[in-house]
């Protein structure tokens, strides 16, 4: 979602991701496209594309609550501003749209099967 990873080796060995189906091939090329509109949108508010990402789940309803990963201080007071993010309407609706079009299932066919138990 940051626009840091550009190729499935930027991730590290011991990475989910790289077995991810979201992250392969083609889906992770159209995935790439869509993250370039978040931080399009980011760039209008002044935001980052992960500002974006949390501003848009809090826009969902009362009872949607995101819990993004923090490794860093800075990666919470990142998290933090988000709630700064006032998005229009329109960055909505875009923004709901770009997630109908994620390319690929969010976790490998195994890893669904461990967690349906």
């Amino acid at each position: 979602m940051t626009g840091e990873i550009k190729t499935i080796e930027d991730f590290p060995e011991n990475d989910y991701r790289r077995r991810d189906p979201r992250y392969q091939g083609e889906n992770f090329k159209k995935n790439l496209e869509l993250v370039e509109k978040v931080k399009s949108i980011g760039k209008a508010h002044e935001a980052t594309p992960a500002q974006v990402a949390i501003a848009w789940l809090l826009s969902q309803g009362e009872d949607i609550a995101p819990i993004p990963g923090t490794k860093r201080i800075s990666y919470l007071e990142e998290n933090v501003g988000a709630a700064k993010v006032k998005l229009s309407p329109n960055d909505i609706n875009e923004l709901n749209e770009l997630y109908a079009r994620v390319s690929g299932p969010r976790y490998e066919e195994k890893m669904m099967s461990m967690v349906e138990r």
